[in-house]
């Protein structure tokens, strides 16, 4: 019998032979067989969303773990991916084929689509409305917000601003993402800006007794401008009604609030003390940055692990939001490195998540609010590097375009395209391939992929995310749905909505 070894890079995969995917394909489907669902209710929920995490970022994430651990990364397997249960969600709004995350998030939220930009609120309130009035009227109650009236604990997790569209939508309610502090406001709208919502509707006891876990960036959108960040002297803070909603979370929650990673370790989540800790002025550091970091920052697995252990200690359950939120970012940015980097962060959190939760009563739900346009393709052999130019099986050249350049494997739809050793902050757009790749490293971090269409910032993209999960409730999970779908199998596991029968 023949056998083919593929070769990983210099590492030597398992030898591979027919009889290596009939044994497969056996055990799998003997899996399949042994699968039982949970079907009691689930007393916590933990909602991983990577913000822009499409299928092909879920695949060149497998592969790029697995290389990057001297393994086979096409059979390599993400955590979230062991999940039993699987369904794709349509993830368009009320107004918009390709949407953005705050739709995108109220829908998974809330139950209900809504129109680009609102937060919460359904799609009778157009953008920018600066009526509170109106917003009032047309809210959408949250599945956090039913958590916390349900006496369960209730937390944020986001490598984002926590004021940014997906935490937000857990909590907030209002006609403009972008109103995250009151600077951001305008003249003549007495709509509450996304901050102080955080700290006075929990705070006045509107709803529950208040948000026990807040974890994420974004500081200066809770301070004033009068005072100075405090790893960052010379940035300020951004509220112009002189208020410390640090402090202010603090008093209100018996909370403890942290800046820095020495902080956040010396916190113990048996204490009793709620926690608010915020790491950087603005978004975290992206994962691979994270080292360089001066204060230093958890990572997200890290800030996950200390989130469940504080909402545990409630007896009633909790609802745990944990987003990773840089995917989006890093792929805005046409930087593959760390799009594929950030997913790998997320799925060491899911990792963490399920090894310390009992799967009988938590629902553990993985899956995005829209997708980004990296695309795969080329035709690279077996164990070629994701990050790489596109070798041919049985070649050892990289293979050329008809323009007599090689390419990359993966590229981007649209987007400021290629650039070399700039900073993924930093990159000029440049129309086209203009520049032989021949002597880039394509691997190199700071490396921007080509694009097809020059923008001065790649966009989301509109097709079908998945949706991985395990526990009470997750065999709802199946086939295609709309997004506002995951609300309503989060609502039924939990009993949150007593009028609704199983």
């Amino acid at each position: 019998m023949l056998i083919v070894t593929c070769t990983i890079g210099t590492v030597p995969a398992m030898a591979e032979n027919a009889e290596t995917w009939i044994k497969d394909g056996e055990a799998a489907l003997a899996a399949a067989k042994r699968l039982q669902p949970e079907l009691g209710r689930a007393k916590n929920v933990i909602l991983f969303v990577g913000d822009g995490m499409g299928i092909a970022t879920i695949t060149a994430s497998r592969i790029f773990e697995g290389q990057r651990k001297g393994l086979d990364g096409e059979r390599n397997q993400l955590a979230f991916e062991s999940l039993p249960y699987l369904a794709l969600s349509k993830t368009y709004s009320a107004n918009q084929q390709t949407s953005d995350s705050a739709p995108t998030m109220t829908a998974m939220v809330t139950g209900v689509k809504t129109n680009d930009g609102g937060l919460s609120v359904n799609q009778s309130v157009a953008r920018s409305e600066p009526s509170n009035a109106v917003i009032q009227a047309n809210k959408l109650t949250t599945i956090l917000e039913k958590a916390e009236l349900s006496g369960r604990s209730t937390g944020i997790v986001s490598t984002a601003r926590i004021t940014h569209a997906t935490p937000a939508a857990t909590y907030a309610h209002t006609s403009n993402r972008d109103w995250e502090a009151d600077s951001n406001t305008p003249a003549g709208s007495d709509v509450k800006d996304i901050a102080a919502q955080l700290i006075d509707r929990f705070g006045e006891r509107q709803i529950g007794d208040g948000i026990e876990v807040v974890l994420g960036g974004g500081r200066v959108y809770l301070l004033p401008k009068t005072q100075a960040d405090p790893e960052y002297p010379s940035i300020k803070g951004k509220r112009n009604d002189g208020r410390d909603l640090t402090q202010e979370f603090q008093t209100k929650f018996n909370a403890h609030y942290v800046w820095n990673k020495a902080q956040f370790d010396a916190f113990n989540p048996a204490s009793g003390q709620r926690l608010l800790g915020l790491f950087e002025p603005s978004h975290m550091q992206y994962d691979h940055d994270r080292p360089a970091d001066a204060a230093g920052e958890p990572s997200l697995a890290e800030m996950t692990d200390k989130a469940i252990d504080i909402l545990k200690q409630n007896k009633n359950g909790y609802f745990l939001m944990v987003e990773a939120g840089r995917i989006d970012h890093a792929s805005h940015a046409n930087n593959a490195y760390r799009t594929l980097s950030e997913t790998v962060a997320l799925s060491d959190a899911v990792r963490l998540a399920m090894r310390k939760v009992d799967m009988k009563d938590t629902l553990i739900i993985v899956t995005a609010d829209h997708s980004h346009t990296l695309t795969i393709g080329g035709y690279a052999k077996r164990g070629n590097p994701i990050l790489g130019k596109v070798v041919f099986p049985g070649s050892s050249a990289p293979e050329q375009a008809l323009d007599g350049r090689p390419y990359t494997t993966i590229s981007f739809a649209n987007g400021a395209g290629y650039s070399a050793g700039e900073n993924v902050h930093t990159q000029t757009p440049r129309a086209g391939r203009i520049e032989d790749m021949s002597a880039v490293d394509t691997e190199d971090p700071d490396f921007h992929q080509e694009v097809m269409v020059p923008l001065a910032s790649e966009t989301h993209a509109g097709e079908d995310v998945a949706i991985f999960a395990g526990g009470p409730n997750a065999q709802l999970f199946h086939g295609i749905q709309e997004q506002s779908y995951i609300y309503y199998v989060m609502e039924d596991a939990t009993g949150l909505d007593a009028k609704r029968k199983r």
